[in-house]
């Protein structure tokens, strides 16, 4: 399924006439287009990133974040993300790198990677100090990333070994805290957005989400609409309507061929689906894209 969604690769940020890149550093100074950033789209590279200044808005899958200066921005390529209200005055520091990259040679403790492909929450406001102990790793990785050197491509993966191990200190200490402050509801509502991501293209009951989580369907319903406002069935259809808008943008797909891999009976259930959340035809949106 993945692999059918417009997925963008570092070549985006580095000069046509380099090799495709692996590792690109994105600076005040260093600005690329990238891929489109007003539309649902993956990509196949890993961000580590801070906030400088100025605000922007950050859709991945399911969920919205604001993005202020000091907050962490991880981003992972199974993620569908979209960028919007990006002010004149934002800049931020990051670091794009691919799984091939970071584990080539074994550069990377399996730990580390696990924890990469295991988040869930992308973005994390920081304290002033862990603001300041990220942005002073990614400074140094900055000023060593254009610097020739032998060794450089080691230099540089060591590098972000290092980052890595201090975000994950970091978001362990987040995440522990936010155990310790939901309510039973809120951990049940998370657990069951995070289903949704991996699973909605396939599974669109409730039931089958209750049954991950050892509760009734009842339950799930109840408890999602209390903490969200919606309910268990609205988040399923949001999550298949993204997977839906992120496939149209694939033109070397039909509709028809969409519609299948989305599990829709036939192609006219999946444009009265998609008409009817979004008001037109998946045809439509397809053309205007």
């Amino acid at each position: 399924m993945a692999s059918s969604i417009p997925t963008y690769s570092l070549h985006y940020f580095s000069n046509p006439a380099d090799k495709p890149a692996e590792v690109f550093f994105l600076d005040e100074h260093t600005h690329s287009a990238g891929p489109p950033l007003n539309a649902p789209y993956r990509g196949n590279y890993y961000k580590i990133g801070i906030c400088l200044r100025g605000t922007l808005e950050l859709k991945a899958n399911l969920e919205t974040y604001s993005i202020e200066p000091n907050c962490l921005m991880l981003i992972t390529p199974h993620v569908i993300k979209e960028w919007a209200q990006l002010s004149d005055d934002h800049d931020s520091l990051s670091v794009f790198f691919t799984k091939e990259f970071i584990t080539s040679h074994n550069s990377v403790q399996a730990d580390s990677f696990h924890f990469l492909e295991n988040i869930t929450r992308h973005v994390l406001p920081l304290s002033e100090a862990e603001a300041t102990t990220i942005t002073a790793s990614l400074r140094f990785l900055q000023q060593k990333f254009p610097t020739p050197h032998p060794y450089r491509e080691q230099v540089i993966k060591n590098l972000i070994n290092s980052l890595l191990y201090e975000v994950i200190a970091i978001y362990d200490q987040h995440h522990a805290v936010l155990q310790s402050t939901q309510t039973r509801g809120q951990q049940l509502t998370s657990a069951f957005k995070n289903l949704v991501n991996a699973h909605s293209a396939v599974e669109r009951s409730v039931k089958f989400y209750a049954d991950q989580l050892c509760i009734t369907p009842k339950h799930l319903t109840e408890t999602v609409r209390e903490i969200t406002g919606k309910t268990a069935s609205d988040w399923i259809e949001q999550a298949v309507l993204l997977e839906a808008k992120a496939l149209l943008q694939n033109q070397h797909l039909s509709v028809a061929q969409i519609s299948e891999l989305l599990h829709f009976t036939d192609q006219s259930a999946f444009s009265r689906f998609f008409r009817k959340s979004l008001g037109f035809s998946p045809t439509a949106y397809k053309q205007a894209g």
